[in-house]
C-alpha cells in the first residue's frame, strides 16, 4: 500500500498514516477477544483501542463504508467485552481508553447561528445532530460502560481524568445534538461520584459557564444538562449547607432567572432552587424576594412559568417563613390575577386549589384578604375572560366563607372608595374644564388691552 496515497475518501491526511498501519495489521487486530487466548488479549485490547481512535468523515460525497462499518463492529466488541467479563479492565487500559475517548469526542464546534434569531423555538425547530453520532454514541456508551465496570480502579484512573480532561468534556456540552448532552451529562455525573478531588472544581466551573451565560451573553447549549446535573448534586449537600452553596443559589441560581432563553431548562432550575429551600428553610426569604425583583411585566410566558416556581417553594413553606414573605408575594399575585392576558390569570387563581396554601392563607387571612379583594372585585365585574370570572367568583366565596365580616368591611370599604374616585374624576374633569376656559380667555385678553390702551392714555 502507498503511504503517499491521499487516503479514502471522508479521511483526513492526518490520520492516513495511523490508517494505513492499522490496515497493514487488520487481520490480526480483526481477531475477537473472546476467541484470543488470555495471555494475548491485553495486547490486542490496547490495539482495538487504537484502531477506534481512527475517524472518519461521515459528511464526505463517498464515505468509507467499510472503514466505518469496521469501527462500528470494534467498539460494539469492546463494550461487550467489559461488560461480560471480569479482571479485564489493567492499568494500561486506562490511558489508551481516555486517549481514545479524546481522539474521537473532543472538537470545536462551530458558532451557534440559532441563538440571534428571535424567532428560533427550541421545542418546535430541529435540532442540528451530528452525523458522526453512530459512532459517537459506542464511544461514549464504551467509556460509560468502562468507569461503571466492577474492575475500574478511580485511584488509577485519576492521573488520566484529571481538570484537563473534564474541562474537555464540558465545553462538549455546547453542543447542538441532544442525544450527545444527555450521554455527556451522564458521564460526567459519573466523574462527580468516581472523583472526589474533581467535585469543587467541577461546581466551580459550571458556576463560571452559567456566570457568562447571565451576564455576559456567551451561549451555552448544555444549560439544562448541567442543572440536572446540579439537582442531583443539590439533593446530597449536607446540613448546614455551607456558605459556597448558599452563595450558588442567591448569585448564580436565581439570575439565572433572567436571560430570555430561560424556557429552555427552567424545569431545572426551579427543581434545583426548591431542592435548596427545602434544604435550608431559612434561604426562603431571600429566594423568594429575589424572584420577585425579577418578575417579568411584559412577558406573559415567562410569568407564567415563574408562577408554577413559586407554586413549588409554596407547597414546601414552612408557616413562619410564609409570614415573612406573604405581603410582597400577595401584591405580586394581585397584579398577576388583574392582568389581562387570561392564561396568567388563571395560573395565579390555580393558588387557591392548592390545599396547603389555602390553610395558610386561612391562618393569615386578615393580611391577606385587603391586599387580594380590590384586584378580585374589579375583575369579577369587568374582566374578558368568562373562565377567568368564575375562577374569581370561586376566590371571593372562599374568603366570603373564611372571614364573613372582614369580607363585608372590605366590600362596603371598596364601595366606597370606587364613589370617592368617581367623584374625583368629576372634579378633575371640571377642574380641566375650567383651565380651558382660563386658557382661552388669557389668549383673548392681550388683544383686548391693546385696543383699550389709547384711550386710557
Amino acid at each position: 500500500v502507498s503511504t503517499q496515497s491521499t487516503g479514502p475518501p471522508g479521511m483526513g491526511t492526518y490520520k492516513y498514516a495511523r490508517y494505513i498501519k492499522h490496515v497493514l495489521n487488520y487481520k490480526q487486530e480483526h481477531r475477537l477477544l473472546k476467541y484470543t487466548p488470555v495471555a494475548e488479549r491485553n495486547e490486542l485490547f490496547l490495539k482495538k483501542l487504537q484502531q477506534c481512535s481512527i475517524l472518519f468523515d461521515f459528511t464526505a460525497p463517498e464515505p468509507d463504508s467499510k472503514g466505518i462499518e469496521q469501527k462500528r463492529q470494534t467498539l460494539n466488541e469492546l463494550i461487550e467485552y467489559i461488560t461480560g467479563n471480569n479482571n479485564v479492565i489493567f492499568e494500561g487500559a486506562y490511558p489508551e481508553t481516555i486517549r481514545m475517548l479524546q481522539s474521537n469526542v473532543v472538537r470545536h464546534f462551530p458558532p451557534n447561528q440559532d441563538d440571534d434569531k428571535e424567532d428560533f423555538d427550541q421545542d418546535e425547530d430541529e435540532p442540528n445532530l451530528d452525523p458522526a453520532w453512530p459512532h459517537l454514541q459506542l464511544v461514549y456508551e464504551y467509556f460509560l460502560r468502562f468507569m461503571e465496570s466492577a474492575d475500574f480502579q478511580p485511584a488509577m484512573c485519576k492521573k488520566h481524568c484529571d481538570q484537563k480532561f473534564v474541562l474537555q468534556i464540558m465545553t462538549l456540552f455546547n453542543s447542538e445534538d441532544p442525544r450527545e448532552r444527555d450521554l455527556l451529562k451522564t458521564l460526567l455525573h459519573r466523574i462527580y461520584g468516581k472523583f472526589l478531588g474533581l467535585r469543587s472544581f467541577i461546581r466551580k466551573h459550571i458556576n463560571f459557564i452559567f456566570l457568562r451565560y447571565i451576564f455576559e451573553g456567551v451561549p451555552c447549549n448544555g444549560i439544562a444538562e448541567f442543572l440536572e446535573i446540579l439537582g442531583s448534586i443539590i439533593n446530597g449537600f449536607a446540613v448546614p449547607l455551607k456558605q459556597e452553596h448558599r452563595h450558588f443559589l442567591l448569585k448564580v441560581l436565581i439570575p439565572l432567572h433572567k436571560p430570555r432563553g430561560v424556557a429552555a431548562y427552567h424545569p431545572q432550575l426551579a427543581y434545583c432552587v426548591v431542592q435548596f429551600v427545602e434544604k435550608d428553610p431559612s434561604l426562603t426569604e431571600p429566594t423568594v424576594l429575589g424572584l420577585l425583583k425579577l418578575w417579568p411585566k411584559t412577558n406573559s410566558a415567562k410569568e407564567v412559568m415563574l408562577l408554577g416556581e413559586m407554586e413549588e417553594i409554596l407547597d414546601i413553606i414552612e408557616p413562619a417563613q410564609f409570614k415573612k414573605v406573604m405581603g410582597p408575594l400577595f401584591k405580586m399575585l394581585a397584579r398577576s390575577v388583574s392582568s389581562p392576558q387570561f392564561q396568567v390569570a388563571e395560573r395565579a387563581l390555580y393558588y387557591w386549589n392548592n390545599e396547603y396554601i389555602m390553610s395558610l392563607i386561612e391562618e393569615h387571612n386578615k393580611d391577606i384578604m385587603p391586599t387580594m379583594f380590590p384586584s378580585l372585585y374589579l375583575i369579577s365585574k369587568d374582566h374578558w375572560n368568562q373562565t377567568i370570572v368564575a375562577l374569581v367568583y370561586n376566590v371571593l366565596k372562599t374568603f366570603m366563607e373564611m372571614n364573613n365580616p372582614l369580607f363585608d368591611e372590605l366590600t362596603l370599604s371598596y364601595k366606597a372608595e370606587r364613589q370617592k374616585e368617581k367623584r374625583r374624576e368629576v372634579q378633575r374633569e371640571e377642574a380641566w374644564k375650567k383651565i380651558q376656559r382660563l386658557a382661552i380667555e388669557s389668549a383673548k385678553g392681550p388683544n383686548t388691552k391693546q385696543n383699550s390702551s389709547p384711550d386710557e392714555g
